[in-house]
């Protein structure tokens, strides 16, 4: 049987949902095939959640943040979208390669099998070759998983070249298996403010440009400023080809915990059963209403600074660069009953202008996250230097702890000069340096998914801030770093008063050093990124220790 003949006459019992966007681009795909599958999970239904972008990058580990968002690494090491980050917060679950899908990696797949002579001699076709190793491995996230509803979101805008070969591949598996795949049209239906009237046209618009791939939506997610309307509702029933009960209210709201909420007050999980033929075996949305109640009534506020460089975009600020971070600190901070405020602080400000650290003591803590390249560098170190000097609570992740070291080894040994071979590959005291078994990629220019990527274990010294804020010994964090503390200065900077609070036990390699709170509030940096592991409902241990340490300092 050839790769073509298997892919096609494969069946199922289990049920899919594309998610596919129009009018225009971040009009909320990501965060509604997550509250999908939240809104599913709470009916009692396991789910698995599918990205599927359009770019020709084998994985999003080569995209900058400004241009894409963050780069989201998941337990096995894929560096995904930051929608992956998404679905994990939404439905609590581990997603790995088998959930995140590009054109790369579809074509690149394809050819191979090609010169294995996997295709029995066929000649080997855009269409529908491609297609079927969307759906093959669509199929196999659902089959490896057992789950019940696999939610696959589509990257793009209907209408773009770059995404038709996923639209194909939902076409297909909708001509196969026409009681098992359902279409959700997220669209944006706009207030223009001369007019002061919801408008549905550019809707009608993206819906009949999705009926011109062969697909017709089943829901569509209204997106606005304000909750649709019946009339609206009526109007896009009657132009669309759908229900009017089937027009689902999405509003902006201050917080995206709300959608899941929303969607199920609109009673898209009970629609969603219906037209699949199936009952509710649950209703669990509970502790997450709960918790989007909670959100609105905090009062009490703790403010942090973010000192990062991946915020401008032209004239307007990127969020999405650090997406996971700023989700984290949302966790902890209502876990601990106040609600953030959080700035963004650009490092290389500080490096023009020394005399604007002084902003930082308007901080109750600052983070500076995790990067790459000398672009700012100074500007964080100066920060650092700042918050460590002044008794402000900092948390320094990745990037942040090797910040972190460089100016303990500068301002506390005496190594002056000492840096980041990253930065300075003929710096005096290389305190932060290439990894040994990372030197080879850098010098064959092996970039692209080689780093020290996804889950690795770390033992806790006991006694130490990061030991009493985990609650046990043994952790395992995922990482995403070619570089790391240079463990020739270790006793030096541990005789100096620095802490090495987390270690691998594989490699003795640097995963956590702290100050003791003898002389800081809380100074602490990570190897790894503990903002991949935070959940809305179960706050990561270290975000919530440095927001603890934050309200007290306030």
């Amino acid at each position: 049987m050839t790769a073509r003949q298997h892919t096609e006459e494969r069946n199922t019992t289990r049920k899919y949902i594309f998610v596919v966007g129009g009018v225009m681009s971040s009009v909320g795909k990501g965060i509604a095939t997550a509250s999908i599958g939240k809104i599913l999970q709470a009916r009692g239904y396991k789910v698995s959640l599918v990205k599927c972008d359009m770019y020709v990058n084998i994985d999003a580990g080569t995209i900058r943040p400004t241009e894409h968002g963050e780069v989201f690494v998941g337990e096995d090491g894929i560096e995904a979208d930051q929608d992956l980050g998404n679905y994990e917060r939404f439905t609590d679950q581990t997603s790995t390669a088998l959930h995140y899908l590009t054109t790369g990696q579809v074509y690149a797949e394809v050819i191979k099998r090609e010169r294995n002579l996997e295709y029995g001699g066929e000649d080997v076709e855009v269409v529908p070759d491609i297609p079927n190793e969307i759906i093959r491995r669509i199929k196999l996230a659902g089959e490896t998983d057992q789950s019940d509803f696999v939610v696959i979101e589509i990257g793009g805008t209907v209408g773009e070249y770059q995404n038709v070969l996923f639209l194909e591949a939902g076409r297909m598996m909708k001509a196969r298996h026409k009681n098992d795949v359902l279409f959700v049209l997220v669209s944006y239906l706009p207030i223009p403010g001369k007019v002061g009237e919801m408008k549905t046209k550019p809707t009608q618009y993206a819906a009949r440009t999705l009926n011109a791939t062969g697909i017709q939506a089943d829901f569509i997610l209204c997106r606005s400023e304000h909750m649709i309307d019946e009339k609206r509702r009526e109007k896009l029933a009657l132009f669309c080809n759908i229900e009017p009960e089937d027009a689902i209210a999405a509003p902006d709201v201050d917080s995206i915990y709300d959608v899941p909420v929303n969607f199920a007050r609109d009673g898209l999980d009970l629609r969603i059963l219906q037209k699949f033929g199936l009952e509710p075996k649950a209703d669990n949305l509970g502790q997450w209403s709960a918790l989007a109640e909670k959100i609105k009534t905090l009062t009490d506020t703790v403010s942090i600074g973010v000192v990062g460089k991946y915020f401008n975009t032209g004239d307007f600020t990127l969020a999405d660069s650090y997406i996971s971070v700023l989700e984290s600190i949302k966790h902890a901070a209502w876990e601990a009953g106040v609600k953030p405020k959080i700035s963004w602080l650009d490092a290389e400000a500080y490096e023009k202008d020394p005399s604007k650290l002084s902003e930082l003591s308007g901080y109750d803590g600052i983070i500076v996250p995790g990067g790459f390249g000398s672009r700012g560098v100074e500007g964080k170190i100066l920060a650092v230097e700042y918050v460590r000097k002044n008794n402000i609570p900092y948390l320094g992740l990745c990037y942040g702890l090797q910040m972190a070291v460089i100016e303990y080894a500068r301002n506390v040994c005496g190594l002056a000069d000492a840096n980041t071979t990253e930065v300075n590959k003929d710096t005096p005291h290389p305190v932060i340096d290439v990894m040994v078994d990372q030197k080879a990629n850098i010098a064959e220019k092996k970039m692209g998914g080689t780093m020290r990527l996804g889950a690795y274990p770390c033992e806790l010294k006991d006694g130490t801030i990061s030991r009493e804020a985990y609650g046990k010994k043994n952790i395992s964090e995922r990482h995403r770093h070619r570089y790391e503390v240079n463990n020739e200065y270790r006793a030096q900077l541990e005789e100096a008063g620095l802490v090495i609070a987390g270690r691998n036990p594989d490699r003795d390699l640097v995963e956590i050093i702290e100050l003791p709170q003898s002389k800081h509030p809380f100074f602490v940096g990570v190897q790894f990124h503990p903002e991949f592991l935070s959940r809305p409902l179960a706050p990561h241990p270290l975000f919530m220790a440095f927001i603890k340490a934050a309200t007290k300092t306030k």
